[in-house]
C-alpha cells in the first residue's frame, strides 16, 4: 500500500503541482492539504480516491503559484485614520515624539492586496482542470502500488511454498506413522488403567478419547494445507485481499499453535516453530497488500 505520485501542471494564470504519498493502513484514510480557496475541491478529490483505493494512509496536497505580478496594494484609509489619531492621543498623554507615518503603514490591514474575484466561469474552468490533475496523480500512485503488489506477491507465494513443505514435513514425522501413534496410545492407557485409585468405565472413556484428540494432529496439518491453497486462490485472483488474507494469517496461526500444543515430541514441535515464523513473516507482509 506504500506508494508517491507527483504531477505538474498549470495554465496562463498559474501553475500547481499534486502531490500523493500513501502507506500502510488497516481501512482508507485521507489526509488533505489545499490552498486557501480551494475547499470546493475537498469532497471530489476524497470521492476520486475512494474511488481507486481501499487500503491505506493518504495524503493529498496540492501546491498552487500565480504567474504574473501581484495586485498592487491598497490602503485602508479609514483604518490609517483611527491609527493617526490613537497615536496622537497617547502621545500628548504620554509627551512621546510622533508616530511615523512608516510605522503605521507596516500595521496588518493598512495596506492590504485584494485580488478581484474570479469569474465563475474561470473558477469552474480552473477546478476541473485541477481535477483531472489529480485524477492523473491517484492513477499514477495506484499504479506504483500494483508494481509493489507484483513484488510482493511473489514473496508471498515462496513463504507459502514453506508453510506447505513444513506442513507435509509435519505428516512426514515418525511420531505421526500409525504404529508410533498406537505404541504411544497404549502406553498412555496402561497408565489409566493401573491408576490408583481406579478410574470409573466413564472416566476412564473420557480421558481415552482426550489422549487420542490430543495426539492427532492431521486435522491441523489437514488445515493448514487448505489454508494454503486458500491463499493461492486470493493471490491469484487479485484485486483488494489485503483484508481476507489478513483473516487468514489468523487461521493459519490457530493451527500451527495447536499443533505445537499437540506436539508429542521434538522433531514435531521444531516444525511447529518454524511454521509460526514463517507464518508471521507472511502475516507482516499481508500488512502491504490492499
Amino acid at each position: 500500500m506504500t506508494g508517491f505520485a507527483r504531477i505538474q501542471g498549470g495554465d496562463e494564470t498559474s501553475t500547481w503541482i499534486w502531490e500523493a504519498k500513501s502507506v500502510n493502513g488497516r481501512g482508507l484514510e485521507v489526509r488533505l492539504r489545499l490552498p486557501p480557496g480551494f475547499d470546493a475541491l475537498e469532497i471530489p478529490a476524497r470521492e476520486a480516491a475512494a474511488k481507486r483505493l481501499k487500503r491505506g494512509n493518504v495524503a493529498l496536497s496540492l501546491t498552487l503559484n500565480r504567474i504574473g505580478p501581484p495586485p498592487p496594494p491598497r490602503l485602508n484609509e479609514a483604518l490609517l485614520e483611527q491609527l493617526v489619531a490613537i497615536a496622537a492621543s497617547w502621545r500628548e498623554r504620554l509627551n512621546a515624539p510622533p508616530a511615523r507615518i512608516e510605522g503605521l503603514m507596516a500595521l496588518k490591514g493598512v495596506l492590504e492586496t485584494i485580488e478581484d474575484p474570479p469569474d465563475e466561469a474561470d473558477v469552474k474552468r480552473r477546478n476541473a482542470a485541477l481535477l483531472a490533475a489529480l485524477d492523473q496523480t491517484l492513477d499514477a500512485l495506484k499504479a506504483m502500488r500494483q508494481a509493489e503488489g507484483a513484488r510482493l506477491a511473489a514473496l508471498l507465494a515462496g513463504e507459502l511454498d514453506e508453510v506447505l513443505r513444513l506442513a507435509q514435513a509435519a505428516r512426514a514425522t515418525a511420531t505421526l506413522r500409525p504404529e508410533a501413534v498406537r505404541a504411544r496410545l497404549t502406553t498412555q492407557l496402561d497408565e489409566l488403567l493401573t491408576a490408583q485409585p481406579a478410574l470409573n468405565p466413564e472416566r476412564l472413556a473420557q480421558e481415552a478419547a482426550l489422549i487420542a484428540a490430543k495426539g492427532d494432529v492431521k486435522e491441523e496439518i489437514d488445515r493448514l494445507e487448505a489454508h494454503v491453497a486458500a491463499a493461492r486462490e486470493m493471490l491469484a485472483e487479485g484485486g483488494a485481499i489485503g483484508r481476507r488474507l489478513d483473516f487468514l494469517c489468523q487461521e493459519f496461526n490457530r493451527e500451527a499453535n495447536t499443533l505445537c500444543s499437540k506436539a508429542a515430541d521434538v522433531d514435531l514441535t521444531r516444525l511447529g516453530l518454524q511454521l509460526k515464523a514463517v507464518i508471521e513473516q507472511f502475516r507482516e507482509q499481508v500488512q502491504n497488500i490492499e
